[in-house]
């Protein structure tokens, strides 16, 4: 899971000049990942350079081409389970003055730490990342792409080493924040949250995070740089770009693993979510790291915590049918098949993905994304969202779907090409049932009643 940023726009700004940079600059790579990355985009005609930035959360192994179909869903506030005194108010104590003194502030900051471990169940793939506890009954904020197509995530706690099964509560994949409950947590540490709205340009800094995934905490220490800085990062795995704005830019050394960790000032208080920093040893102006500042992520963190869901804002687990589909923005299945065998096939010549290949229609199921191929045979529907590949397990291996089917209608919805699908189901959720057609291998048209499980975070 790497995400990457434009290339430097026209201009020659150098790190080391502070503020006044241009909004789009650097290739960025999220915090969760050692992952596959797409080919880079050339540098800008008026300049040679090129910065590379980690969003830093810790994944391995590689994702396959065609989307896994999850339905995210907007429920109710009562889904929650989260009171609105859940999420402690902030404080705004004056920073202490003078040269940072880092044991006091990780002495300070550490117990409220968590290294959390989502595994990726449909990836074979695990990241590794950090959170902050809010609350003493276990609400932990940390960045979304931590979570992000996670099956199952644990936090361990830093101080004693106790674990916990983690619960998302919600997410907001635009703005990367995503909070969590600890289940079966009570009389933990949290951390202090300051105020980031008073933050200067200058103010010592000192990061916490699971840097590199080893566990516990590495701390860095720093100074803010810049404010108000945005970035364009790409996740290669999933293709998708966002736009993340008004970080702070601070030259602690921010390392793969630290996402959703601690950006802490003298006094103690969490001022910032780490969630990138470049990867060049050569930059001019040093390690350059980003957060989000906490005001931005609390507010978000509130909103989850009320059960209030917008088109940003997602609660609860989304629903999960249990079908991998294909990318392709044809109509037409065998040309949708036509694309994705490319696609596979340009990621295998990379290296990215093992078990590529043909296989038959309709045979057998896959446990994870590497093992996704294009069947043979397709079913002659004109068109709709093509099947090329059943997960084994699921509610729809269970119905009779196989790879090679057409799924032409949702709930009486026509499903014209595969991104339809995705959209027609944006508001079911686990336990929903809804009524599938699809056309299989020999043009037999069937319809099933299907309950929706709970599937990966998007």
């Amino acid at each position: 899971m790497m995400r990457e940023n434009e290339s430097e726009p026209d201009g020659s700004w150098d790190p080391a000049e502070g503020p006044g940079a241009p909004p789009d600059w650097g290739n960025w790579i999220p915090a969760d990942g050692f992952g596959p990355q797409p080919p880079p985009r050339p540098p800008s005609r008026r300049s040679g350079r090129m910065f590379v930035y980690v969003l830093v959360a810790f994944v391995a192994a590689s994702l396959g081409a065609a989307a896994t179909v999850v339905v995210s869903h907007h429920d109710v506030a009562s889904a929650t389970g989260v009171s609105a005194r859940d999420i402690p108010a902030q404080h705004d104590d004056p920073a202490v003055t003078g040269a940072l003194n880092q044991v006091k502030v990780e002495h300070k900051v550490e117990p409220g730490l968590v290294d959390i471990i989502a595994t990726l169940g449909f990836d074979s793939e695990t990241a590794e990342g950090t959170g902050m506890i809010l609350s003493a009954d276990g609400l932990v904020l940390t960045n979304n792409h931590v979570i992000d197509n996670s099956t199952s995530v644990t936090a361990t706690l830093v101080d004693s080493g106790r674990s916990y099964k983690a619960k998302v509560i919600g997410y907001d994949a635009t703005q990367d924040v995503a909070l969590l409950r600890l289940e079966g947590a009570a009389g933990l540490p949290v951390v202090a949250l300051g105020n980031s709205g008073g933050v200067a340009i200058g103010t010592p800094v000192l990061a916490l995070g699971n840097a590199q995934g080893r566990g516990g905490v590495t701390p860095a220490a720093g100074i803010i740089d810049a404010l108000d800085r945005s970035i364009n990062a790409s996740d290669s795995g999933s293709g998708v770009t966002e736009y993340l704005h008004d970080m702070q830019q601070t030259s602690a050394q921010i390392q793969q693993g630290d996402s959703g960790g601690a950006l802490a000032d003298n006094a103690g208080q969490v001022i910032g979510m780490i969630t990138a920093a470049n990867t060049s040893s050569n930059q001019a102006g040093g390690t350059i790291g980003f957060a989000i500042p906490i005001n931005t992520a609390l507010s978000i963190a509130r909103q989850i915590q009320d059960g209030r869901a917008s088109t940003s804002v997602y609660i609860g687990d989304p629903g999960f049918l249990g079908v991998a589909v294909a990318t392709s923005t044809s109509t037409n299945p065998q040309q949708q098949a036509s694309d994705e065998q490319s696609k596979l096939s340009q990621q295998d010549d990379a290296g990215d993905i093992a078990g590529i290949g043909v296989g038959p229609g309709g045979a057998g199921c896959i446990q994870n994304d590497t093992q996704v191929s294009v069947p043979a045979r397709i079913a002659p529907a004109l068109s709709g969202a093509l099947i090329v590949n059943v997960f084994c397990g699921t509610r729809a291996q269970a119905a009779g779907l196989m790879a090679g089917d057409v799924i032409t209608s949702v709930n009486g919805h026509a499903v014209t090409v595969p991104s339809s699908l995705g959209a027609i189901l944006a508001n079911f959720h686990p336990g929903d049932v809804m009524s599938v057609s699809w056309t299989g291998l020999n043009g037999e048209l069937h319809t099933a009643s299907i309950t929706l499980g709970a599937g990966p975070v998007r």
